[in-house]
């Protein structure tokens, strides 16, 4: 893997111990120098990940007009399916992010994105969401589809056992800089947190280099992955060295978010990734066809957000102020919206909103 392996059970068996604070320390750093980490939580199973997979396999299955049904662009695709050809990478409109990947020796280079993704995706809001709020598209009412009655069970379990774990880790981090346990989960609380399962057709996108996520990074707190059926998962670490994602039974795949990049005032960097076809992949559709199972490729994702009338900032007094002037203060909600607009995903029509994104600019 090349990318650290954090254990959570000590944390939770007893925080004060030594063995704890060790994790702690290394999950931190993992963070810091790579912007991205492997944990391994006792109380997730591969079965509830094979339920979870099996279940978005039969969703995205379905019709295209089935799905549809499930379709909020009124809310931002914030709730409910965001169909493919709709969500944008941002290096397609951030010259920034095309001149780093232009800077990317030949041998760890990304795929340059040229258009909106082909990967459909569902967003099913995971825990309790504040009684008021200045951002209801980020807060709306869950969209369940017709035809699985089982569905909100599935989710919220799933989807629960990787907010579970990365709530820990999150803890662990705050720990393993020096700072209260729940300084980030406080943050946290009442946030739009998402489960975020994409699917991507492979039996008709299956050519080399095809480009399921382009290259980016996430725009929330923590990004917590379970293990897909198939390989392509890339990962970039902070040093640049490229990693072909290969996550063991049982554990999760965590990157830090541009909200982590904000309050830690650049100390951790969010984790750029892609999601393309590989000679990996291309193995795994063979063995998948000759089982007669589906080659719909599902990934198991959960966002973690600080809730979006929380301030955003550089948590300065615990000592990350060496760039905190690139970042300013701002509702994590404009923070979002400005994020949105750029995936083509909302358009900012509030002026407070432009204008906290504009400001927000100067960090890309």
């Amino acid at each position: 893997m090349e990318v650290p392996v954090i254990n959570l059970a000590p944390f939770m068996s007893d925080a004060t111990s030594a063995e704890a604070a060790a994790e702690c320390a290394k999950a931190a750093k993992a963070l810091e120098e790579f912007g991205c980490l492997v944990v391994r939580d006792p109380r997730v199973t591969e079965a509830d990940n094979s339920t979870f997979l099996d279940l978005m396999e039969q969703y995205f299955e379905q019709s295209v007009e089935d799905k549809k049904a499930d379709e909020r662009p009124q809310w931002g695709y914030q709730v409910g399916v965001t169909p493919e050809l709709v969500e944008v990478p941002r290096c397609t409109v951030d010259p920034k992010c095309l001149d780093t990947i232009a800077k990317m020796p030949e041998d760890e280079r990304a795929h340059v994105p040229v258009g909106p993704d082909p990967k459909w995706r569902f967003f099913w809001r995971l825990g309790e969401r504040p009684s008021e709020t200045k951002f209801k598209e980020l807060n709306a009412e869950p969209v369940v589809p017709k035809a699985f009655p089982q569905w909100g069970q599935v989710m919220n379990k799933w989807g629960s056992l990787m907010m579970d774990a990365v709530t820990s880790l999150s803890e662990m981090v705050a720990v393993g800089f020096d700072m209260p346990s729940d300084i980030f989960t406080k943050l946290a609380k009442n946030g739009p947190h998402l489960l975020a399962p994409t699917g991507s057709d492979l039996a008709r996108y299956h050519e080399k280099n095809t480009i399921f996520a382009g290259f980016h990074t996430d725009l929330n707190f923590l990004t917590i992955h379970g293990k897909s059926r198939f390989p392509g998962l890339y990962v970039w670490r902070r040093d640049g060295k490229r990693v072909d994602v290969r996550v063991p039974d049982g554990c999760l795949l965590v990157q830090a978010g541009k909200q982590l990049e904000w309050l830690t005032g650049g100390r951790v960097i969010a984790g750029y990734h892609e999601v393309i076809v590989t000679d990996r992949t291309l193995e795994a559709i063979e063995r998948a066809k000759a089982a007669h199972r589906s080659l719909w490729r599902i990934s198991s994702t959960v966002f973690m957000h600080i809730a979006s009338d929380n301030i955003l900032r550089p948590l300065t007094e615990y000592g990350f102020q060496e760039n905190a002037e690139l970042y300013p203060h701002m509702l994590t909600g404009d923070q979002v919206a400005r994020e949105l607009s750029a995936l083509q995903l909302k358009k900012i029509d509030n002026i407070n909103q432009a204008n906290a994104a504009a400001a927000a600019g100067q960090v890309y």
